[in-house]
C-alpha cells in the first residue's frame, strides 16, 4: 500500500430506513405535532431520502474565479461562510476602525436553563468588559457559550479530525459543516470564526471542569483548528480527496496562520483544582496559533471560595475584590497591548522567522 493511500477498515455507521425514522420522529413527542402526523410523515420520507443519497451540500454554485478550479460545485453554505470570513478580515485590517475586543465567557452554566443561575465567569467577563467600554476608539463583543445549553438551535458540532489526515484536507472555513443529509445544521461556528478574526485582542474567561476547560470551550478549540494551517481552496482538494489533499501536503504544505498577530488574555477561576494547568493549556493553544500574549498580567489563574460551598460561591466572588481587580487589570493589559500594536509601537521579537517545524 502507498503511503499515501487512506487507511480503511472502520465499521459503518449508516442505518437503514427504520432506525433512521426512529431517531428522526424522536424529534416530535410534544402533543402538539399529534394532528401534524401526516405533514410529519411526508418531512420524514424526505429526510431519508436526502440521508440515503449522501446530500450534504444541495445547494452548489460554481468556484469562479480565484479557486484552483473555478468549475467546482462550492457549497452556497460554504461560500457565505468564507465571505464573512474576508469581511471580518477587512474590519481588522482597516486602521480607521475601532479596535475590536473579543470576550468568551466559557461556561456552560446560565440561569436560563438547569442550573438557574448565572456563571461566575459571566461576572468576571462584565468587569472586563466594563474596562473596554470606558476606552475610546475600543468595541468589546461578548461570545457567551453558555448558549449552547440554553438557546434553541446553538450548536458547535465536533471536529472530524481531518487536519490529522493532511492539513490541506481541513479548509478554512470549515467546510464539514452544515452536512444536511446527517442533521448536523445549526452549527454555529460559521459566526464565531468571523469573530476571531475581526478581532486585534481575544480575552477567554472560564472555569475549571474536571481539570480540563469546559465543554463548550474544548468544542470552539477543536474547530478552530482550520484557522492554524488550514486550507483556504476547498476546490484545490476537489472537496474531501483525501488522497488529494496528502499529496498535495508532501508537496510542501505553508500552514497558512489565519488568526497569527492577534493579542490574548486567559483567565480561569476554579473551586478546588486544575486551574493553573487549564490556564496553561489555553495559553499554549493560543501561543501554537501565532496569537500573542498580552502581557504576565493578563493570564490569571486563580481559585474562588476554595473548598468552601457551591452554594455560596457566588458570595465568595463578591467578598473576593482582589480576584475582581486582577481580572480588570488582564483586560487593561491586553488593551494596552491593542493600542500599542495598532500604533505601530509594540514589536513582537522572532515574529518574522520562519519555525523549522510547523505542526
Amino acid at each position: 500500500m502507498s503511503d499515501l493511500e487512506p487507511r480503511k477498515g472502520m465499521p459503518s455507521p449508516r442505518l437503514n430506513e427504520e432506525e433512521f425514522r426512529r431517531r428522526f420522529l424522536g424529534r416530535f413527542q410534544d402533543p402538539a405535532y399529534d394532528l401534524l402526523q401526516a405533514e410529519i410523515d411526508r418531512i420524514a420520507a424526505a429526510a431519508w431520502d436526502a440521508y440515503s443519497h449522501s446530500r450534504k451540500s444541495p445547494h452548489t454554485r460554481k468556484a469562479g474565479p480565484g479557486f484552483a478550479d473555478p468549475d467546482y460545485e462550492l457549497s452556497v453554505d460554504w461560500i457565505a461562510a468564507r465571505e464573512a470570513i474576508r469581511e471580518a478580515e477587512h474590519r481588522h485590517a482597516d486602521p480607521a476602525l475601532p479596535a475590536r475586543i473579543l470576550l468568551v465567557c466559557g461556561s456552560p452554566r446560565s440561569e436560563h436553563s438547569c442550573p438557574g443561575e448565572m456563571s461566575k465567569s459571566f461576572r468576571l467577563i462584565e468587569l472586563a468588559r466594563e474596562v473596554f467600554a470606558a476606552a475610546d476608539g475600543v468595541e468589546a463583543e461578548v461570545l457567551d457559550l453558555s448558549r449552547l445549553a440554553s438557546e434553541y438551535g446553538r450548536q458547535i458540532h465536533p471536529c472530524k479530525a481531518c487536519f490529522s489526515t493532511s492539513p490541506a484536507l481541513c479548509h478554512w472555513p470549515c467546510s464539514c459543516y452544515p452536512n444536511h443529509s446527517l442533521g448536523q445544521v445549526d452549527d454555529w461556528m460559521n459566526e464565531i470564526c468571523p469573530l476571531w478574526v475581526a478581532a486585534h485582542g481575544v480575552m477567554i474567561v472560564t472555569p475549571v471542569n474536571w481539570y480540563q476547560v469546559t465543554s463548550p470551550v474544548k468544542l470552539m478549540m477543536d474547530r478552530l483548528v482550520c484557522a492554524d494551517g488550514g486550507n483556504p481552496d476547498p476546490t484545490s482538494t476537489q472537496g474531501k480527496d483525501a488522497r488529494r489533499a496528502k499529496e498535495m501536503e508532501m508537496a510542501g504544505w505553508d500552514y497558512p496562520r489565519h488568526l497569527a498577530g492577534r493579542h490574548f488574555s486567559v483567565v480561569v477561576h476554579g473551586d478546588v483544582e486544575g486551574a493553573e494547568g487549564v490556564r496553561r493549556s489555553l495559553a499554549d493553544w493560543l501561543t501554537s496559533m501565532h496569537l500573542i500574549p498580552a502581557g504576565s498580567l493578563a493570564e490569571v489563574d486563580r481559585y474562588i471560595g476554595y473548598w468552601e460551598p457551591y452554594a455560596t460561591s457566588h458570595a465568595a466572588l463578591d467578598e473576593d475584590t482582589a480576584i475582581q481587580e486582577e481580572v480588570r487589570n488582564a483586560a487593561r493589559t491586553l488593551l494596552e497591548a491593542v493600542l500599542a500594536q495598532r500604533e505601530g509601537r509594540q514589536v513582537a521579537a522572532g515574529a518574522a522567522l520562519r519555525e523549522p517545524r510547523q505542526k
